[in-house]
């Protein structure tokens, strides 16, 4: 028995003020679970019907377990909340944000729930394109697009195309002019506001590499050169996106006010009339009990509550609007599965301890916690215990300090060598940004649903990670 199981500090000592003490170390936290997952009567996880003891047979671990009901459903809600919230004005849209999680699968389900899908690399135009995803409910997006990234968007007839930057007009209307076609703009602006979020994840502030600045007015000058391009563009309406990780609407408030300004503007002085507006998502996601987000029905009928004043205080036409809740559709909908490995007590002097919880996988699956600061949770998820709660520090396998999965967390004092531990909210910029640090091979990703799994993506083998080197 390690010092600590004897409960002397009740497991607590290392435990951050935000987080509380459970009632029930086993329990899963509302909010934190995709929809079917549940413990079964073995006291394991189960998602979708399918228990984690059969997915790390099947698939082993690390293993990202997608949630295909959870999944379809969220989507479906943003759809139909804001398609509802906007049904007296002028209509709504929501795109997927292919850079949350993209594969063909998924490109699958967004298009069989009615949403449109975002991209912003060639690679992710490829995997939309072998799903068949409908081209004219795609956007691509990027504030570096190459000349062949932007050919092929074209020449496949993407629906929009969202240029970053005043250097960008020039180079759409070259290619579209090469290909004899009219290139479908939308101009992204950078409105000076700065969402709730973390500060690297904040993207409509001045000091940053996207968009077309509305201060400078740049913005302005861009709608005036796309408009007098008809041969070769044609603008098909503006983007403005805060940050990510947003809980309320008061930035949109404020963004989608100084966008209208914009379009009253354009009306006014070019004699031109925006009808459609891309405002954005980035909407927040609980991966903690600091969390909070709101609903789809609220941020739908709150920022159809703010569009609608502005517009009847400028006397415009309401535009049509689009939205991207990527994250909030894919994180909720997937937990990443590990098994344990070392367990280790660190002593810090005096009665202070830290216990670090190793992992088979770590920042080559997750490395938000590393890059953003992240906060994560976990579960024993192999069986119950009637261990005392302990908090502890899930780390990963690779040769840095900074390999952190899950920084601070409750889990039972008895996790020993071999039990498998479950990391909730990982299906957004986890996968899309794993890497082969350390040459670990990326996990599988697997689809539950009515007791069945599914594998979307499979595990990489080493013959994978040597196919590219040339000796």
């Amino acid at each position: 028995m390690r010092a600590h199981e004897a409960g002397a500090l009740h497991g607590n000592d290392a435990a951050p003020t935000w987080l509380p003490y459970p009632s029930d170390v086993n329990a899963l936290l509302d909010g934190l679970w995709s929809q079917t997952t549940v413990r079964g009567d073995d006291g394991a996880l189960t998602t979708g019907g399918v228990s984690v003891h059969d997915i790390a047979e099947q698939v082993g671990t690390p293993a990202f377990v997608v949630d295909e009901e959870d999944f379809r459903g969220r989507a479906a809600r943003f759809r139909d909340a804001f398609g509802e919230a906007f049904a007296d004005l002028a209509g709504a849209d929501v795109f997927y944000a292919g850079k949350a999680f993209l594969c063909t699968a998924v490109a699958q389900w967004m298009q069989e729930e009615g949403l449109g899908l975002d991209v912003c690399t060639g690679g992710e135009l490829a995997a939309a394109l072998r799903a068949g995803f409908p081209t004219d409910r795609m956007a691509f997006h990027g504030n570096n697009k190459s000349r062949a990234e932007i050919r092929r968007a074209l020449e496949v007839g993407i629906g929009r195309l969202v240029v970053d930057s005043l250097d960008e007009i020039d180079l759409v209307s070259e290619i579209a002019a090469e290909l004899g076609l009219i290139a479908p703009v939308m101009l992204r602006v950078t409105t000076g506001v700065e969402a709730h979020t973390h500060e690297f994840i904040a993207t409509a502030h001045e000091d940053q590499k996207f968009g077309i600045s509305l201060t400078s007015g740049d913005a302005f000058i861009a709608v005036r050169q796309v408009l007098a391009r008809p041969g070769t563009m044609r603008l098909v309406g503006l983007h403005s996106h805060i940050g990510s990780q947003i809980f309320d609407v008061g930035g949109f408030d404020v963004a989608a006010r100084r966008v209208l300004r914009l379009v009253a503007q354009v009306r006014s002085e070019l004699d031109h009339t925006i009808d459609a507006l891309d405002l954005g998502g980035g909407f927040g996601v609980m991966y903690n009990t600091q969390h909070t987000p709101s609903t789809p029905e609220v941020l739908a009928e709150g920022i159809a509550r703010i569009v609608a004043v502005e517009c009847e205080q400028l006397e415009l036409p309401v535009p049509h609007l689009s939205f991207e809740p990527g994250r909030a559709i894919a994180g909720p909908s997937t937990h990443t599965l590990y098994s344990v490995g070392t367990v280790k007590d660190v002593h810090l002097g005096g009665p202070h301890h830290r216990v670090y919880i190793s992992v088979d996988g770590g920042m080559s699956d997750n490395v938000r916690t590393a890059l953003y600061d992240a906060d994560y949770s976990c579960l024993l998820a192999g069986r119950t215990s009637q261990g005392a709660p302990e908090v502890v520090r899930v780390v990963g396998k690779h040769c840095e300090s900074g390999d952190i999965v899950v920084k601070d967390e409750y889990l039972p004092a008895d996790v020993e060598r071999g039990d498998l531990i479950s990391v909730p909210v990982t299906g957004a910029y986890c996968y899309s940004l794993a890497s082969n640090y350390n040459h670990v091979p990326r996990p599988a990703v697997v689809s539950v649903r009515d007791g069945r799994l599914r594998t979307l993506i499979r595990r990489e083998t080493e013959d994978d990670l040597l196919a590219l080197d040339q000796g």
